[in-house]
């Protein structure tokens, strides 16, 4: 229990006597302090028993003693200690009347009893009381620390962090998702704070916060603090401690173990992160070769079923800048498909642009709380994994990226584009893996965030025209064409429109068209004559076709036509 003025009162030996401020006696003493200064506030920190003998205060003047009491309290002076017998035989009148008029703590010194008696109890009990803090810390850190080793893990660390704390504890993982609270009627303060706790994720580690969760009805609000878990430059978790008052000395001690002890736990060391790093790399390597029974026996259990369900490739990109850029141009592409793991250290050294490392954050966080396996291997800027397919690592990288989208950043240049192959067994994972980085490349063209490959094989070719560089072959090639209408010599860009797509039926194209066939016959010779080109090979009037798709040529329809008048040579 801190020490107190009451604490001195009833101290046998010290012989206090209450003048004034009686029902403020159950105050903290923090230190005691002799001044004989008219204004000592300047020097005082707040919190102090005040000793004086009023040798150069005006006593007599009540007007100033009402103001240097009145300074004292506003200063955060817990009491007042008055000498009797030394420059006045007892407390002056005016210095009792200004105190009791505000309640302020006035305590009379018998003349026996010296200061320095009070500063050494006020010491001895500062001392004992930071003693017995630091000793229920420790203690503390021992309970914490069995939790912690316990089969419940962070659940029962959180458990005994509450207690400990007299109020509730929640972890949130790198997602901002509630992963655990303590005691359970703390889930649903704890869920409020989820927008916090995603501010706090995204500065800089170690980060933390203080903010205030309202209160409810009789119920007080609390005060929460934030503390981000983890050593690196990204916190793998949050941690969350609710409070009715700020921490003591103890209550602290437990906190800072708590995070220390969790960062332990969901902080694995460098050298197995790079063991694991390098393990998948080579397990996707060997799939990606076919040697599926030598990628299961390196892969062991350590990625539990996945290999055995049916399973997703992922293909996600992101932007690089100088010479991070060139060296990802070297990736999976630029060498025939081959899957690049990248060297382990390269993610720290610049790897994964931010928003490809949130995403993959985002997978392995989903894929935790649902007890499945998730295979991610980053290379450069693009990060490779294998998910099962329905599972919670495809469902969130499926929501991070509408995420992207919806906020305009779902391009390599901003965010990030992502590739997802059919389902798949593992022994046609190769094949998956070419299928991810297909949708990937139409995701990248179509501006979108993400591309499944049935979207792909269920749609159509013709969104792919939607390319600079094919617009500009197709305006290159019907360039003489459209010059030859826009100079009123005929409609034979509409007229190779409706031939074509009668597949050279001159009848059905021509009745299309409004014209006779002979007409329409002599504007196709006229086509061929331009165009330096036989419209009987198959080839042209492909090409022919993808052109006019590409500038996207509307032929007129036949009420154009009529509305025209009769057509002519």
């Amino acid at each position: 229990m801190p020490l107190t003025l009451a604490s001195l009162v009833q101290h046998s030996s010290l012989r206090l006597t209450v003048l004034a401020g009686e029902s403020r006696l159950d105050t903290p003493v923090r230190w005691a302090h002799v001044s004989e200064l008219a204004d000592p506030v300047p020097y005082l920190e707040g919190g102090e028993l005040l000793l004086i003998t009023a040798m150069k205060l005006d006593v007599e003047d009540e007007d100033a003693m009402r103001r240097y009491v009145g300074r004292l309290d506003a200063a955060g002076v817990v009491g007042l200690g008055f000498a009797a017998g030394v420059s006045h035989e007892e407390a002056p009148r005016a210095l009792v009347t200004a105190a009791r008029e505000i309640d302020f703590p006035l305590l009379e010194v018998p003349r026996r009893t010296p200061f320095l008696a009070i500063s050494k109890a006020v010491s001895a009990a500062v001392a004992a009381e930071q003693y017995q803090a630091v000793t229920e810390g420790f203690e503390a850190q021992r309970e914490l620390t069995r939790a912690a080793l316990s089969a419940e893990g962070p659940t029962a660390l959180l458990a005994r962090l509450a207690a400990h704390v007299d109020g509730w504890a929640a972890l949130y993982d790198v997602s901002g998702a509630l992963v655990a609270a303590a005691p359970a009627w703390a889930s649903r303060r704890a869920a409020r704070l989820t927008g916090e706790v995603e501010r706090l994720r995204d500065r800089p580690a170690p980060a933390s916060a203080v903010v205030s969760e309202p209160g409810g009805g009789d119920r007080v609000g609390d005060r929460v603090e934030l503390q981000s878990i983890g050593s690196g430059r990204r916190p793998r978790a949050v941690l969350a401690v609710g409070t009715d008052a700020p921490p003591g000395t103890a209550e602290r001690y437990a906190v800072n173990s708590a995070v220390a002890l969790l960062t332990l736990t969901t902080e694995r060391s460098r050298a197995l992160q790079e063991a694991e790093q390098r393990l998948g790399a080579a397990v996707l390597r060997m799939l990606m070769a076919g040697e599926v029974d030598h990628a299961r026996a390196v892969a062991g259990s350590l990625y539990g079923g996945l290999l055995d369900a049916p399973l997703r490739v992922v293909v996600a990109e992101g932007a690089f800048t100088g010479a991070g850029r060139r060296r990802a141009a070297g990736g999976p592409e630029g060498r025939g498909g081959e899957v690049d793991a990248g060297a382990p250290g390269e993610k720290e050294s610049g790897g994964l642009p931010p928003a490809v490392e949130t995403l993959a954050e985002r997978m392995e966080a989903a894929a935790a709380r649902a007890g499945e396996s998730v295979l991610l291997v980053p290379h450069g800027a693009r990060l490779t994994g294998l998910v099962a397919d329905g599972g919670a690592a495809a469902a969130a990288c499926a929501e991070f990226a509408a995420a992207a989208e919806a906020a305009g950043e779902g391009d390599a240049e901003h965010g990030v584009v992502v590739g997802v192959s059919a389902p798949a067994g593992l022994s046609a994972a190769a094949v998956a893996f070419k299928q991810a980085q297909q949708a990937l490349s139409v995701a990248r063209r179509r501006g979108r965030a993400l591309v499944e490959h049935e979207d792909v094989a269920s749609g159509s070719v013709l969104p792919l025209l939607a390319d600079d560089a094919v617009r500009a072959f197709a305006d290159g090639l019907l360039r003489a064409l459209y010059e030859h209408d826009a100079r009123g010599r005929g409609d034979l860009v509409a007229s190779l429109h409706a031939w074509l797509s009668r597949h050279g039926q001159w009848d059905a194209a021509a009745l299309d068209l409004g014209v006779h066939r002979h007409t329409l016959r002599y504007r196709m010779r006229r086509v061929e004559e331009i165009l330096g080109r036989s419209l009987d090979d198959p080839d042209v009037r492909m090409e022919l076709w993808l052109a006019l798709k590409a500038t996207a040529a509307v032929p007129p329809t036949r009420e154009d036509r009529k509305s025209r008048g009769p057509s002519s040579r």
